[in-house]
């Protein structure tokens, strides 16, 4: 009997502390969950509702480039490109087999698909392709059923409907560089495309417009459960050019495959009205991406066409130089409106020769049939008489060399008009 009274108080003790130990440890676990759910609510409410709301940032339609009558010249277009969601399909490189037999998937394309893959979660969209047809729509529609995971979507991509006519003026749009991303959080949208050359350049800040930004409700995941608000950004600013979209096209077919270059302006407000560069290229092939083909046949063309022969190229001013050589003349006093030189059809300098235009001369000439007529003899004498220090300091005067307004854009003569 006393053996098992001895037990019991044992018992009982353990219990005791057993007891304790528990009710210490469950006012411990009290303790620390009312600290959490009471005095830290608003911090981890704050951080929860963080997670499950993501804020993305919305691409704004780049802003429209019109000519001086409002005729579109660079445009937005709908876009419609594949897209593949990796966690939907259950073999990749089998669901590209079969869509490869729809639409054409280069082996360079397959190899870029294969890496965005791996790189990205499951859930997320991963482009295929860019800038399909209609036809090619509906094909893949139709055998979607095949195509497990493989989806259209419709985006905006730059339209240039004049194309090689308006290349050089407007230059184009292409994908943001990785050394550009860091200016702006706009750039490192997927797709996202700025200027990179001519009007699109220069003026790509305000052609961008201002982003808008989606608020989206995810899991633990990063999976979008539903949108929760939306806010559409700003268009960017519709640009009107002082070219003449027709005369434009008038000029380069006119001037065909040859290497050259026209500019038309108005005599009266110095407006530029056409400035065409032959050769030209494609824009809307930079847009879509260019091929190595496609790139090294532009590069190794011996005309240029990459080049705005312009306003940077470097020719002799030929007879429009002239008007320079009478302003001289009369400045001096060398000569007057009223005084006239004999051309013969050629003249002599020294051991030299030099012919006019026109074979057998013309006559008697003054300097209103001298620049009428673009008698060579005639302003070879002038400029002889006038001196080439003088001729310089008029030249200099009008600028020469300083472009067409090109060099201060939205200055009176240039292409923006006021």
């Amino acid at each position: 009997m006393h053996r098992d009274s001895e037990r019991h108080k044992q018992f009982s003790r353990r219990t005791a502390m057993l007891a304790g130990g528990k009710a210490v440890l469950l006012s411990a676990l009290v303790g620390r969950m009312y600290y959490l759910q009471v005095v830290e609510s608003d911090r981890y409410k704050t951080l929860a509702e963080d997670n499950r709301i993501s804020f993305r940032l919305l691409a704004p339609p780049r802003g429209r480039i019109v000519d001086r009558f409002g005729v579109a010249i660079a445009d937005n277009q709908q876009n419609y490109r594949v897209v593949l969601i990796p966690e939907q399909t259950g073999d990749v490189e089998e669901t590209l087999l079969r869509l490869g037999r729809i639409i054409a998937i280069r082996q360079s394309e397959k190899k870029r698909i294969l890496r965005e893959v791996r790189r990205s979660r499951g859930f997320v969209p991963v482009t295929l392709r860019e800038n399909l047809s209609w036809e090619e729509v509906a094909h893949i529609e139709v055998n979607t059923p095949d195509l497990p995971g493989v989806m259209i979507d419709v985006g905006q991509s730059r339209f240039y409907p004049f194309a090689t006519e308006m290349a050089h003026i407007l230059g184009y749009v292409a994908a943001v560089s990785e050394g550009e991303t860091k200016s702006d959080p706009l750039l490192e949208l997927p797709g996202f495309r700025i200027g990179k050359s001519g009007i699109e350049k220069v003026y790509d800040l305000a052609l961008r417009g201002a982003s808008g930004s989606s608020q989206v409700e995810v899991n633990a995941f990063g999976r979008v459960i539903r949108e929760l608000k939306r806010s559409e950004g700003q268009p960017g600013t519709r640009l009107q050019l002082t070219i003449d979209s027709g005369l434009q096209e008038m000029t380069s077919k006119r001037l065909g495959e040859e290497s050259g270059s026209v500019v038309v302006m108005d005599v009266h407000s110095g407006d530029v009205l056409a400035m065409v560069s032959t050769p030209g290229f494609d824009p809307n092939a930079f847009n879509k991406g260019l091929s190595n083909e496609q790139w090294n046949d532009l590069i190794s063309n011996d005309k240029a066409p990459l080049t705005n022969k312009s306003i940077a190229g470097s020719y002799a001013p030929g007879s429009t130089f002239k008007m320079i050589v009478a302003l001289a003349a009369l400045e001096k006093g060398v000569i007057s409106a009223e005084s006239e030189i004999f051309c013969s059809g050629k003249t002599e300098l020294g051991n030299a020769t030099f012919h006019c235009w026109k074979k057998g001369g013309h006559g008697v000439v003054d300097l209103n049939k001298g620049i009428s007529q673009s008698c060579d003899v005639y302003f070879y004498e002038v400029a002889r008489r006038t001196g080439i220090e003088r001729i310089a300091e008029m030249a200099r005067r009008f600028g020469l060399g300083a472009g067409l307004g090109l060099d201060l854009p939205g200055e009176r003569g240039g292409l923006i008009p006021q």
